[in-house]
C-alpha cells in the first residue's frame, strides 16, 4: 500500500538538541518515540550550513550549486532575502512535484525560503496548496535593539563588500497560496497555527496518498513562543521553542493514529542546519560536534534525522552510514512508486537498505561534499572527513570522524594516501559543480530561476502601525 509521506523540517535545530541524541536540556518524549519506534541517523547531513540552499537541496535532491545556489547566482549572499530576484528554478522536480505526479495530495505549511517571487513559490513546486511564511521570521519588520545595525547601516555593508543587492524590510507576510492574508503575524501563535491546518490535511486527504510538508520557524531567532511551553523549559525560549516542537510532532501523530493512518505514514524528522552559537535565547547544542550553523564544520551540517513507518521500519533502527537529505527524493520514489527524474543529474541515492526495505545496495565509497556559498570546503568518504577550505582561507586537515567525531586532531601527515584520494574527489567535484573562488564553472550545474524587476509580497507603509510588530517591542526594547 502506498505510504502517505510526513516530512518535518526544523530551523536551526541542533544536533544534541534532543534528548534521543542525548540532551540533558530538553525532553523530547514525541521525537524519543519517533526514534524508538523507527529509524536514529547518527551521520546524516543537511547540503549547506544555511537555509535558502539547504531547503533547495534537500527538496531537489541535488547540491545547491548544482541548481544555482550560492555565490555569484545568489548576489553573494548566503540565504535568500525578501524581494530578491532569484529562486528555485521552476523546471526542478521537487519531492512535492514528484509525489503529486504519482496522484499524491500536497500541502506545504510553514518556511519557504527557495524564493519569494511568484514563479518561485511552494505552489509553483508541486504543492497544492501552502500555509505559511515565505522566508526566516526574522526578515520582518522589528524593532532595532540597541547596538544592532539599521537597514541603512545593513545596506552600507552589502555595498561596501560588493554585493550587488539592496537589502528590504517588509512587515513578514504570511501567505495562503500565493495570497498575502496578514502581514506581520504574532509569531508565538504561528506554531498552533501550522498544527492545525496540518491535521485539518490529514483529515481532508485521509481516504488517499498525502506529502505533509511542515517546516517549523523554530529555533530560528528571533523566538516567540506561548506561555504553556515557556513553563516547560530549563533553557529560556529555546528551550521553550524545542518544547513546541515536540508538542506539535505529538498532535500530528495523534491525529494519524485518529484516522487509522498511523502504520502506513512514513515520518521524517529532521533540520535544515545546525544550532546557530549560543545566544540571548538559549543555547542551541550541536554537541559533541565542533562549530555551529554557517560553517562546514560538523556542527553546521550534520543533524538530527528520524524516520518512522510503523509498518515497514523495525523498532529501534540505527542507522550509521553516512546519509543526507539529498537521498530524501530518490528514496521516497521508490518507496512511493512516484518516479524519479532521470532526464537530470542527482546527488542523493535510494537508501531504502539501510533501514531494512528492499533496495539496492548504498555505495559504501560513496562521497558527500560540505558546500560553503559556492564552493566546496570539505569532503568526507567512509569516516574520513578532508577540509580544504574555510570561506577565503585554503587549508587542508584531516579528520577521522570515526574516532574524532568534535574534529579535534588532524592527522593529515599521518596519512598522505587518504588526503591524496580524497583531494581527487575533490577536484572532480570542483569540475562537476564548480568553484567561485577558482572561476571554475561546472559542467554538471543548472541554473537558479530568475525574474526581472522583482517586488516584495508586502509592502511598507509608514502610516499603518503593523508595519512594526507590536509584539516585538517588549523582546527587543
Amino acid at each position: 500500500m502506498t505510504p502517505n509521506i510526513v516530512l518535518i523540517n526544523c530551523d536551526d535545530l541542533g544536533y544534541g538538541d534532543l534528548s534521543c541524541y542525548g540532551s540533558e536540556l530538553h525532553d523530547t518524549p514525541a521525537l524519543d518515540a519517533l526514534a524508538a519506534e523507527g529509524a536514529l541517523f547518527t551521520d546524516f547531513y543537511m547540503a549547506s550550513p544555511v537555509c535558502s540552499p539547504s531547503r533547495a537541496a534537500m527538496l531537489t535532491g541535488s547540491y545547491p550549486t548544482r541548481i544555482g545556489f550560492g555565490g555569484e547566482p545568489m548576489n553573494n549572499m548566503r540565504v535568500l532575502f525578501p524581494g530578491q530576484g532569484v529562486g528555485l528554478h521552476p523546471d526542478e522536480v521537487t519531492i512535492a512535484s514528484m509525489l503529486r505526479g504519482a496522484g499524491y495530495a500536497t500541502l506545504a505549511v510553514g518556511k519557504w525560503h527557495c524564493g519569494d517571487q511568484p514563479e518561485f513559490l511552494p505552489t509553483n513546486h508541486g504543492f497544492d496548496e501552502w500555509f505559511g511564511l515565505p522566508y526566516s521570521n526574522d526578515m520582518g519588520r522589528q524593532a532595532t535593539a540597541a547596538g544592532q545595525p539599521t537597514l541603512e547601516e545593513l545596506n552600507q555593508r552589502i555595498q561596501a563588500a560588493g554585493m550587488d543587492f539592496e537589502l528590504k524590510w517588509p512587515p513578514l507576510p504570511l501567505m495562503e497560496g500565493n495570497e498575502l492574508i496578514e502581514c506581520q503575524p504574532d509569531q508565538a501563535s504561528l506554531t498552533r497555527r501550522y498544527v492545525e491546518r496540518s491535521t485539518q490535511f490529514i483529515r481532508e486527504h485521509s481516504d488517499a496518498p498525502f506529502f505533509l510538508y511542515l517546516a517549523h520557524m523554530y529555533v530560528h531567532v528571533p523566538i516567540y513562543v506561548e506561555e504553556q511551553f515557556q513553563e516547560q523549559s530549563r533553557n529560556g525560549a529555546y528551550g521553550a521553542a524545542v518544547a513546541s516542537i515536540d508538542w506539535a510532532t505529538a498532535v500530528i501523530v495523534e491525529e494519524l493514529e485518529r484516522q487509522g493512518l498511523s502504520d502506513n505514514t512514513l515520518i521524517i524528522f529532521t533540520s535544515d542546519n545546525g544550532a546557530l552559537a549560543p545566544g540571548p535565547d538559549g543555547a542551541g547544542s550541536n554537541a559533541p560536534l565542533r562549530a555551529a550553523k554557517g560553517t562546514t564544520w560538523e556542527g553546521g551540517q550534520r543533524v538530527p534525522c528520524l524516520i518512522r513507518w510503523p509498518e515497514r521500519i523495525a523498532p529501534g533502527t540505527r542507522v550509521t552510514e553516512m546519509t543526507s537529505a539529498l537521498d530524501l527524493l530518490p528514496t521516497l520514489g521508490r518507496l512511493t512508486g512516484a518516479p524519479v527524474p532521470v532526464d537530470r543529474l542527482l546527488d542523493g541515492a535510494d537508501i531504502s537498505e539501510l533501514i531494512g526495505l528492499d533496495g539496492p545496495p548504498v555505495d559504501a565509497g560513496r562521497c558527500f561534499f560540505y558546500i560553503g556559498g559556492a564552493n566546496i570546503e570539505a569532503v568526507r568518504v567512509g569516516g574520513w572527513k578532508l577540509h580544504v577550505r574555510k570561506g577565503g582561507t585554503e587549508l587542508l586537515e584531516l579528520y577521522d570522524l570515526a574516532s574524532d567525531i568534535g574534529e579535534t586532531v588532524d592527522v593529515s601527515d599521518d596519512h598522505p594516501d587518504i588526503v591524496a584520494e580524497l583531494l581527487a574527489r575533490v577536484e572532480a567535484g570542483r569540475i562537476d559543480l564548480g568553484e567561485q573562488a577558482s572561476g571554475i564553472v561546472g559542467v554538471g550545474t543548472r541554473p537558479i530561476g530568475r525574474v526581472d524587476n522583482p517586488v516584495t509580497l508586502a509592502d511598507v507603509d509608514p502610516s499603518d502601525p503593523a508595519t512594526l510588530a507590536e509584539y516585538d517591542l517588549p523582546y527587543r526594547g
